[in-house]
């Protein structure tokens, strides 16, 4: 990045940081509130949850491919995140009308709960097609421009906290907006309205990189599909390996943490500013603690970040499963010391990992294709995990937590059942981090020779 791309460095960070947090909290929204949110206005029913993260992958996956690579053939990052993030927050806000066709929280009809639940899955499957836009397609391959050695380590600390600091404030502030009345349209305004807001501002004031030039290969549906070249996919073995446990870890990691919040208000019985609170303060301490690694990034050390990440997420999600019940948790205060320290330690291994396996896989990304390439990091980050994780998590919360609700539908809820099979399933993820690390060492080696 040259001096002429920022004459500002405050300024080029400005936007990192802005538009990454803006990003994160509403996706943080997306994955944290809307699950609490359907089950406080449409049904206590994981199935629903299950489509609409189905979909809204498929079509967040969709829009980065179609959209990185416009952005590959034009040059341009710009007007994809600026008008990506504006309507982004525009159908956020949208999402939250749908809490109208069930009247705002009553007894649903049978007829009346299909039509939300469509009416749900498709907002949400809309809302993430421009945020991918705005934020997957452009965002990312937009750091990604910027990423040189001087500062892999910074910005890939800094992919790596955005998520969590947009979950620690998502679900702190989050709560504090529903608030004990569950208003929540007004939380969905508020964080929309900053989206829309930071999408304006990238749009006066952001600037591409001076090294991006166009890469058109023939007509834009040839370099669409070029992005499908499994053979020259595949000759990456290293990225292949990457985006294998990019899959494996996020498919363990759906399965749990999509359904904390359900887990800690509806089984423990924490309103959502409790809830709040105390992930908030967990992972405030967990990102704290990992700030050091970015120094480790620049050694190289990516493996090992991944491996202690998965190991610390299995130990936490088991310490919640095995010791966290509904008899020995206080949900009037946040000082619940095993509920906290199990929260801390699966945050902490989510950050390690989650930085790490960014920067390793940004690095081994083609020059010429880093919008599509970013499309298939989503293949492996969004789409296969949030498919394959509700077919795990479903029949787990059917079974151990069902129950008849004061309106006499069947409900269920996430138990501390789910946390031990998450538990066991994060460390999977192993096997493929194994083969990426051998295929780190024996570039590492050729390089060196």
């Amino acid at each position: 990045m040259s001096k002429k791309d920022r004459t500002a460095p405050a300024g080029f960070w400005l936007l990192v940081w802005g538009l990454g947090l803006a990003g994160q909290l509403c996706w943080n929204m997306e994955n944290q509130w809307f699950n609490t949110f359907i089950y406080a206005r449409i049904a206590k029913d994981p199935t629903i949850i299950a489509w609409m993260t189905a979909v809204s992958a498929a079509a967040t996956t969709v829009s980065t491919f179609v959209f990185g690579t416009v952005s590959d053939r034009r040059g341009s990052r710009k007007p994809l995140i600026a008008w990506g993030y504006i309507l982004w927050g525009v159908f956020t806000i949208l999402f939250g009308m749908t809490q109208f066709i069930t009247g705002g929280g009553a007894a649903p009809g049978t007829q009346t709960l299909l039509v939300a639940g469509f009416a749900v899955v498709a907002a949400d499957a809309i809302m993430s097609f421009f945020g991918s836009m705005g934020n997957d397609s452009g965002f990312n391959a937009w750091m990604n421009d910027h990423m040189t050695d001087k500062n892999r380590g910074q910005l890939g600390g800094a992919i790596a906290v955005q998520p969590v600091i947009g979950t620690i404030v998502g679900t702190v502030v989050g709560g504090m907006l529903v608030g004990s009345d569950d208003n929540y349209l007004r939380l969905f305004c508020v964080m929309g309205g900053a989206v829309i807001l930071f999408g304006v501002f990238a749009l006066f004031f952001m600037k591409d990189s001076p090294a991006l030039q166009p890469h058109k290969q023939g007509s834009f549906c040839r370099q669409l599909l070029y992005a499908f070249n499994f053979k020259r996919y595949f000759a990456l073995r290293e990225l292949v390996w990457v985006n294998l446990l990019l899959a494996a870890y996020f498919i363990a990691f759906n399965m749990y943490f999509t359904h904390l919040g359900n887990y800690m208000i509806y089984y423990l019985g924490f309103d959502a500013g409790t809830m709040g609170l105390i992930e908030g303060v967990a992972l405030l301490a967990a990102m704290l603690v990992v700030i050091p690694a970015g120094g480790l990034l620049n050694k190289g050390l990516a493996p090992q970040l991944c491996a202690a990440g998965i190991l610390l997420s299995s130990i936490g999600t088991g310490v919640l499963g095995l010791f966290v019940r509904p008899e020995n948790v206080d949900p009037a205060t946040v000082l619940n010391p095993v509920l906290l320290g199990g929260v801390f330690l699966l945050g902490l291994g989510y950050i390690l990992f989650l930085q790490a396996v960014t920067v390793w896989s940004k690095q081994l990304y083609p020059t010429d294709a880093r919008g599509q390439f970013e499309g298939i990091r989503i293949l492996f980050f969004v789409l296969i995990p949030m498919v394959a994780a509700p077919l795990l998590s479903n029949p787990i919360i059917k079974r151990s937590g069902e129950y008849v609700d004061e309106n006499g539908f069947t409900a269920y809820l996430p138990t501390h059942t789910l946390l031990l099979a998450g538990a066991g399933a994060v460390l999977l993820s192993l096997i493929p981090l194994f083969f990426a690390a051998r295929h780190k060492a024996k570039r590492a080696a050729e390089a060196d020779a």
